[in-house]
């Protein structure tokens, strides 16, 4: 049996991960950790952790005696230019605290199996923009993008030298109905859901054709999932893996989102996140997710803009019959 930490789990991909996990493996089996009090249901066990005290991780490893362990803490690309020292602390020691808990632990007889999130931050302004593959030139020009060209690097180096089971995929941008705008450069992609909802001009920060790799949330979800219960063997990447769901660019979006909101308005205001976006890639070559362990992206842009919509709607009424 199965027992799951995820550590950032009231976050954007936490939060809806920790969903999926409990309905597949029951809620007694998966703890749900953060840094601040609970603030997400599901999961039976929660625990307040910072992922840099590594003698608590270890503590509540034990406690609960866990096999897989889901680090998603981090700052993320605008929030992580605003504090440089802090993101690089975050992303990378946190990172190092769990490779290295599953390294004594894996020469102790007890493994444990590690999902860390990489990112197309990684990619830079000199990587293929299109189709970006597998191996390429990385570049990054963030310090998040950083962290996580360096952390894929530690992580290929913990399996190879200790056999530390780690996975990872380079998320897309994630779109999600459940999470607000956060610190991402591409949370433009769910902002405008929130204008269009409230009848406003969404006021864009990156220009109308910065096509940008998107995936939605529940193809994220699904792909981390099946990545985790790929069998090791199969597994050839322990770097990360590109994973694409679709591209599409805020001009493109907009007509999307028309076709549902006649009078949906845009207007473009490109800030310095058009530059972070201008180094990313428009879109993703998957060839060896698809082959070492049958990834496929199942939802397109229409569905993904019809159920955004409806999703913000239901629960924008919802507040509102509250209130």
């Amino acid at each position: 049996m199965e027992r799951i930490l995820v550590i950032g789990a009231s976050g954007q991909i936490g939060s809806e991960l920790v969903e999926a996990l409990t309905a597949k493996h029951g809620a007694a089996n998966v703890i749900a950790a953060d840094i601040g009090p609970r603030s997400l249901h599901g999961a039976a066990n929660y625990e307040m952790l910072d992922v840099l005290d590594s003698n608590r991780v270890t503590q509540i490893i034990d406690r609960y005696r866990v096999t897989q362990v889901y680090q998603l803490a981090a700052l993320l690309s605008v929030t992580g230019e605003q504090a440089p020292l802090k993101a690089w602390t975050l992303n990378m020691n946190g990172l190092l605290n769990i490779l290295e808990i599953a390294r004594e632990r894996g020469q102790a007889g007890k493994p444990l199996r590690l999902f860390w999130p990489s990112s197309i931050a990684a990619f830079g302004p000199h990587t293929p923009a299109i189709d970006t593959p597998q191996l390429a030139v990385m570049d990054p020009t963030t310090i998040y993008g950083i962290s996580k060209q360096a952390g894929e690097r530690l992580c290929e180096y913990y399996f190879s030298k200790f056999n530390v089971d780690v996975r990872s995929i380079r998320y897309p941008g994630i779109i999600s109905h459940r999470s607000p705008p956060g610190g991402g450069t591409t949370d433009y992609a769910i902002a405008i859901f929130h204008a269009a909802q409230k009848g406003e001009i969404y006021p864009c920060y990156l220009g109308p054709d910065t096509t940008l790799p998107m995936i939605y949330m529940p193809d994220a979800i699904r792909a981390t999932i099946e990545l985790m219960e790929t069998p090791a063997d199969r597994i050839r990447i322990r770097s990360a893996y590109n994973v694409a769901g679709l591209s599409f660019s805020p001009r493109e979006l907009t007509q999307a989102i028309r076709q549902y909101v006649p009078e949906f308005d845009i207007s473009y205001q490109p800030d310095h996140r058009q530059a972070i976006a201008d180094s990313w890639p428009h879109s993703l070559d998957d060839t060896c997710a698809r082959a070492d362990w049958g990834w496929h992206a199942g939802i397109g842009l229409q569905q993904l803009v019809e159920d955004m919509l409806a999703n913000i709607k239901a629960s924008s009424g919802a507040l509102h019959h509250a209130a």
